[in-house]
């Protein structure tokens, strides 16, 4: 696990204002409106800038303001959602706001680059902070409160999480820790939150599924949403680190989302089918460094070869690392190729060996 480094500090208000208090509810009839917020039958947009939290103390002093909406006859609650961020944040985060606006009766949105889950000589000093227009953009799509803190584990923690053998495949394989780092943040954040509701992109699909599993295993009392991912309309995947690419760069960028396409129109002729159509677009762009190209199960990142899969690629264009996945379903018959039944057979006897206590 790389150890903790300072993160640059990010400017702001000092203190927090008062989080507002949840809003009424609203007729079943209630429509999302563009901002994030809904129409005149659901609860209005905030305007101007969301409250800020820099601390722990400061944060629980905002989530601790009174307020709470009836739902039904039940007893008075509001539903409190959250959006986990590093930053940097462009319209796929917006859609992330935006879906957990029309879920819930308070929105907050945490700003953190994460060292945890960075490697020796990966991009955590040159990650982009852009933490004034961050703000922005969580004013526009009513955002009631942001926590954006200079560390969150000071010292750094002792006691870690780990993702087991669904951390040590496809971006863990290449990235050792990432996953450990990344839950031990996500589950000190759900902590220090206390959501109902906490909304991921599915773009980083082995993220979703590894969260989804922790949740689960560790009976933490919040329900993970999966929001699909938000692309150009040239079909690149929208992400934080598409600001280093040149236009070049870019152009070769676009073999990804391309690949995911091809090999999604070979899913009725089976997996070995879907890997090729897929395979030849990424061989035919010399600006792309493949990592992986790969079918999973979408729930445990096992082998599949019929029924519902994920198509995951991960490559380098120039030096930025870029992922993407597509959902597909698997109704032709034939057997993945060979380098991918042994990435699968490896995964699976990682699996079976943690089931049985052995060290993988």
């Amino acid at each position: 696990m790389p150890a903790q480094s300072p993160a640059r500090p990010i400017s702001g208000p000092a203190a927090p204002t008062s989080l507002p208090s949840p809003a009424a509810p609203t007729s079943p009839s209630a429509s999302a409106g563009p901002g994030g917020g809904t129409t005149a039958s659901g609860p209005p947009a905030r305007t101007g800038r969301p409250a800020v939290a820099r601390t722990r103390a400061e944060l629980a002093a905002l989530l601790s303001e009174p307020g709470a909406s009836p739902v039904g006859d039940g007893p008075a609650r509001g539903v409190r959602a959250v959006v986990m961020t590093m930053g940097a944040l462009h319209r796929g985060h917006a859609e992330l706001i935006r879906a957990a606006r029309r879920r819930a009766d308070q929105v907050v949105v945490t700003i953190f680059v994460n060292p945890l889950q960075f490697g020796p000589g990966e991009d955590l000093d040159r990650y982009p902070r852009t933490f004034e227009a961050d703000l922005d953009l969580c004013a526009r799509e009513g955002v009631d409160a942001v926590y954006a803190p200079a560390q969150v584990h000071d010292p750094a923690p002792l006691v870690t999480l780990s993702a087991g053998p669904l951390g040590d495949v496809l971006e863990g394989a290449s990235r050792p820790g990432h996953f450990d780092g990344m839950l031990t943040l996500v589950g000190t954040m759900l902590h220090l939150v206390r959501p109902d509701v906490a909304f991921f992109g599915r773009k980083d699909a082995q993220q979703l599924v590894c969260i989804r599993r922790m949740v689960a295993d560790l009976a933490f009392p919040v329900e993970i949403v999966g929001v699909p991912t938000v692309r150009d309309t040239d079909g690149l995947a929208l992400s934080s680190r598409n600001a280093y690419l040149g236009p070049e760069q870019r152009r070769s960028a676009l073999a990804l989302s391309r690949a995911l396409s091809a090999g999604t129109g070979q899913a009725g002729a089976g997996a070995a089918a879907v890997l090729s159509a897929a395979r030849s677009v990424l061989a035919a762009e010399p600006g792309v460094d493949v990592d992986y190209l790969t079918l999973a199960n979408p729930s445990d990142l096992g082998p599949v070869e019929v029924g519902p899969a994920l198509l995951l690629v991960a490559a380098r264009v120039g030096n930025t690392r870029l992922i993407d996945n597509v959902e597909l379903i698997l109704t032709g018959a034939g057997p993945a190729p060979a380098d991918d039944e042994a990435r699968g057979k490896d995964h699976n006897e990682a699996r079976n060996d943690a089931g049985k206590g052995k060290e993988v």
